[in-house]
């Protein structure tokens, strides 16, 4: 059992890697943008204790506009709503007492949930707890690089920087899309974004845009997509 879980921490280490690298250039970029805006200790802690950079850059946004600290968490909390019914699908998954579970939960990020998922409503929870590590490091030291030395560093605009969060989000929607009934509700998610966008708060256009997804549950008959199997993916990790 215990070389079970350590080969499955190892291989989500592995697979999770090249997002960490991504990550910690990303996290850079956020240190430079959020330390005038919040001094460096608070963006440092705001990425230890969130870990969340969709909810990080969105309350940067709101702050960096003029808005209110209230409106900046409202923002952020909008934006990290996706991880509710994430952690539904994760649940059946998930071994152990309740805080154990609660441990588990907070381990899930995008790209290892993602990677974590072995079809048939199946997770490889150990698995995701890996890939989520390399990131989790990556991600603070690379936001106290940016807000420590953002002197140095520069415009991120300037060094391009700006254009890795959406790239990286592109990237999981694209492994994604391999299964085709996630095309309509892509559209459809897509479509809500862009016409909201210019009209809501930050967050909104986001936690609307996720009625797409159930499109693609419910034209799946309810079940995840037609992901590789676990003893599929052994290679891939």
């Amino acid at each position: 059992m215990q070389n079970r879980l350590n080969a499955s921490l190892r291989a989500g280490a592995r697979a999770g890697a090249p997002f960490a690298v991504a990550a910690f250039v990303l996290a850079i970029s956020f240190g430079v943008l959020a330390e005038p805006l919040m001094g460096t200790g608070a963006a440092v802690a705001m990425s230890t204790f969130v870990f969340a950079g969709s909810a990080q850059f969105g309350a940067t946004a709101v702050l960096a506009s003029g808005g209110a600290v209230a409106s900046a968490i409202l923002a952020g909390v909008l934006l990290n709503a996706r991880y509710i019914p994430m952690g539904i699908a994760l649940a059946p998954s998930l071994r152990g007492g309740p805080l154990r579970r609660a441990a588990y939960g907070q381990a899930m990020i995008d790209a290892s949930w993602a990677m974590a998922n072995r079809g048939g409503g199946r997770f490889d929870a150990d698995f995701m707890v890996g890939a989520t590590l390399v990131s989790g490091v990556c991600w603070i030291t690379g936001t106290a690089i940016g807000a420590l030395g953002g002197d140095l560093i520069g415009d991120p605009e300037a060094l391009g920087l700006d254009v890795l969060f959406p790239a990286f989000f592109l990237a999981l929607l694209a492994n994604e899309l391999r299964n085709g009934r996630a095309y309509g509700a892509a559209a459809i998610a897509a479509g809500l974004a862009i016409v909201l966008t210019p009209f809501v708060p930050p967050g909104v256009p986001v936690i609307t845009a996720s009625a797409g997804a159930l499109l693609g549950l419910l034209g799946n008959g309810g079940r995840p997509g037609n992901l590789p199997t676990e003893e599929a993916r052994a290679g891939d990790v």
